[in-house]
């Protein structure tokens, strides 16, 4: 099988510290990979070079058997890789509407662009009940939904989501567990989370990540069912 994202023996580094020490992982279509490690471990950095915020000094990335390593990040994007950043980062003073126009940006048909923020508020009911409010009056958890949902406006085939369900209530949490859930069967998906059950049971396949080094691969379910791994891996 070919991989969707090929992140091939990438070397990162920032001011001479290295970030990433030749780390390879792949995302295959329509799969969900989760990507694991304690903080300072590397993995946003592996965020940053899929999607050209950061250059590798070594190795590849690929998309869909293009090299986007060093590319422009408005590229990645026209390519189909959308990110839900760590912490939301809506446009507060923009109502929803025109946060999800701004995922929309490099679509041009105004008629498929209708069609996608239509499904998009069937998604989200909640985000329909409040169209026009500014995304920055909305609670935590209405935020992430409008960063999902932006991710979702472009023509997006990849999406990056970094702490997903950080500083949710319980109650948001399980009604975004089951939105991002929907989400495994149309797009493909590489999630950070430190909250290992949920990432764990989202994700087919996770990476673990330490000090830069991928220390482990495999699928998820073996994971899951090891108390004592998820005990050993209460990271702060």
């Amino acid at each position: 099988m070919t991989a969707m994202l090929d992140f091939k023996d990438v070397e990162l580094y920032y001011d001479h510290v290295y970030a990433l020490k030749g780390v390879s992982l792949t995302v295959n279509q329509g799969e969900t990979v989760a990507l694991i490690g304690a903080n300072g471990a590397g993995k946003s950095s592996i965020l940053r070079a899929i999607t050209g915020l950061a250059k590798p000094v070594k190795g590849s990335v690929s998309f869909e058997g293009v090299r986007i390593d060093g590319a422009d990040p408005s590229d990645t994007v026209k390519r189909g890789i959308a990110m839900v950043p760590e912490g939301r980062r809506v446009f507060p003073f923009m109502s929803i509407k025109d946060n999800l126009m701004m995922g929309a940006f490099t679509r041009t048909n105004k008629g498929e662009i209708q069609d996608t923020l239509d499904s998009i508020l069937i998604r989200f009911p909640r985000l329909k009940e409040r169209y026009s409010q500014a995304a920055g009056t909305l609670s935590g958890g209405e935020q992430q939904m409008v960063a999902i949902a932006r991710a979702l406006s472009g023509n997006v085939e990849l999406i990056l989501m970094d702490e997903p369900f950080e500083g949710l209530s319980p109650t948001m949490i399980e009604e975004l567990f089951e939105s991002i859930n929907d989400l495994r069967s149309e797009v493909s998906l590489l999630i950070i989370e430190h909250q290992l059950d949920l990432v764990l049971a989202l994700a087919d396949r996770a990476f673990i990540l330490d000090r830069g080094f991928i220390s482990h691969e495999g699928p998820t379910q073996p994971l899951l069912e090891d108390l004592e791994f998820r005990k050993s891996k209460l990271w702060v």
